[in-house]
């Protein structure tokens, strides 16, 4: 079935399977102050979790659909395996959203057959069938999907999807579950669904792929061509393993390529109108908090949003785009939200122009976190001449993560030089109130803080990954830092913002303990109540 506007469906899975990337673990609130950025995004579709999966994802999903789910926002979606018990949690999470959806699945391939559901063909014809039916007692939008498409033998795959059909699924996703196939077979794959299901009108054909060979955008694009209508993505295209298609690379794509695109979806090839709902002016915010609040970083070179996405180096490039920005650039920085680093506030701007310009920028903030941001503004203001709307964006990312307020870091103090032992002092502020200083040498400056406060804190763990980026040019720049550790096989991120690089690695360090420390509290608790 085509949708009323011909347009392209975009489904975001970033807090369902991009939160499956190992370390890229959310609480409720970083998924919740997610969710209401996508909603910002335009996303048609936030699949907000796997509600049966834990209290947690229960939780995470029923609050997204209480405060996302408006009649005006997003369509609020939890995953379910083809079993009762994980289709009534589901139903139960999305129930407050003013448009729920069921997201139900079932593997279909031989070897997922064989080795993992170690069931029939005709016994996962009945499920699927029969799951479908249970979840249409739920909502009227019910999803299906017959996990490893990619591999399963079409002619089983035509009859699964035409039994979900008919037991009430308006849509039907078919997932490259592992990143197998190619542009020119997945396209053929989704033809082949189109001409050979004979109910395949009354519902929506939706695609989810990750990208272990690369090509999870081009296979999305091609199966475009060949009657998919909804798309499932995630922000910066993260995911398990190799990531997901990423929203921001296939909507820019249809975006530029629309003429290309337009016949596809029976426009005229020189229709001018998005081929996506997504404002797309809220691209580079959404990539930013994504990435700050999984500690997942954007590689320089990544497409749309990349640090060198819009960067030029070579000097036929430059003199290039000097005469016309044309030569060398298909779209303008603009599009995805990147400004000049204009200079907006100073030291000496109040409260009131603060929240203006950061509304402008789209941020919708609490009066607690107005309150937050505005002290670290006027901090950084008394330390940075020029202030830019970069600036301003790190500032508000870096106070609106939710970390677990357990350990505070008071101060941090070093000496380091050619001819000295670098040395670091830290007062950290424990759980029940206590203030605790320890010192320590390392290798370098932030080696000597970490070691301080690991003493302090006494929380086993292996640092896997640190990482620092400046925000915008100088050298009074915001530096952020990332890292991530690890602890058995869990991995947990912290990240910060600081004109003192010392000051940002020792908070993202603190910040990234806390999750470690509260995720080890639950644990414990959890161990109680069954004991």
């Amino acid at each position: 079935m085509k949708t009323k506007s011909e347009r392209i469906i975009i489904f975001d899975t970033t807090l369902r399977d991009g939160e499956q990337c190992p370390g890229a673990t959310l609480n409720i609130d970083e998924k919740l102050t997610i969710a209401k950025q996508l909603a910002r995004l335009g996303v048609d579709v936030i699949e907000a979790g796997f509600a049966f999966a834990s209290p947690g994802d229960f939780e995470a999903v029923n609050k997204i659909a209480q405060t996302v789910g408006t009649e005006n926002g997003p369509i609020i979606c939890s995953l379910a395996r083809a079993r009762q018990e994980d289709i009534k949690a589901a139903a139960e999470a999305i129930k407050p959203a003013a448009k729920g959806r069921i997201h139900t699945f079932i593997a279909t391939s031989d070897i997922h057959l064989k080795y993992k559901l170690k069931r029939t063909r005709q016994e996962v014809l009945a499920i699927a069938q029969e799951m479908v039916a249970y979840a249409k007692q739920f909502t009227n939008d019910v999803e299906f999907s017959p996990e490893d498409a990619g591999r399963s033998d079409p002619e089983f795959l035509y009859e699964v999807l035409e039994r979900a059909i008919a037991a009430g699924a308006t849509t039907v996703n078919i997932p490259d579950t592992v990143g197998y196939t190619t542009p020119s077979e997945f396209g053929a794959l989704i033809k082949g669904i189109k001409e050979n299901v004979p109910n395949i009108d009354k519902a929506i054909i939706s695609v989810h792929g990750h990208n272990d060979l690369g090509m999870a955008v081009a296979n999305f694009l091609e199966a475009v061509k060949n009657g998919a209508r909804q798309l499932e993505c995630t922000i910066n295209g993260i995911g398990e393993r190799a990531g997901n298609a990423a929203l921001e690379e296939l909507v820019m794509a249809l975006y530029v390529r629309r003429q290309y695109f337009n016949p596809f979806l029976g426009r005229p090839v020189d229709s001018e109108e998005p081929l996506t709902n997504i404002d797309t002016k809220q691209i580079y915010r959404t990539s930013r908090l994504v990435s700050n609040l999984t500690g997942m970083l954007v590689q320089p070179n990544k497409a749309i949003v990349g640090a060198n996405a819009f960067a030029h180096e070579s000097g036929i490039h430059q003199d290039g785009v000097l005469k016309n920005k044309l030569t060398y650039e298909i779209m303008d920085a603009r599009l995805i939200g990147l400004t000049e680093n204009q200079i907006v506030l100073g030291k000496h701007s109040g409260r009131n122009a603060f929240r203006t310009r950061l509304r402008e920028l789209g941020y919708e903030l609490t009066e607690t976190e107005l309150n937050q941001a505005f002290v670290r503004f006027k901090e950084i203001a008394d330390k940075k001449k020029e202030i830019t709307d970069w600036d301003l964006q790190a500032i508000v990312n870096d106070e609106i993560q939710q970390a677990p307020d357990l350990f505070k870091l008071e101060l941090v103090q070093v000496s380091c030089g050619s001819n000295a032992k670098p040395t670091a002092t830290v007062t950290l502020c424990t759980p029940e109130g206590e203030e605790l200083m320890d010192a320590a040498i390392g290798t370098g400056p932030v080696d000597a803080v970490y070691k301080a406060i690991n003493r302090v804190v006494n929380v086993p763990n292996q640092l896997i990954e640190f990482s620092v980026q400046s925000v915008t040019a100088g050298i009074d720049a915001i530096g952020e830092v990332t890292i991530r550790l690890k602890y058995e096989d869990r991995v947990f991120s912290g990240h910060a913002a600081n004109t003192d690089i010392i000051v940002a690695s020792a908070q993202a360090y603190v910040n990234a303990l806390n999750r470690l420390y509260a995720w080890l509290q639950n644990q414990s608790k959890q161990e109680q109540v069954t004991a």
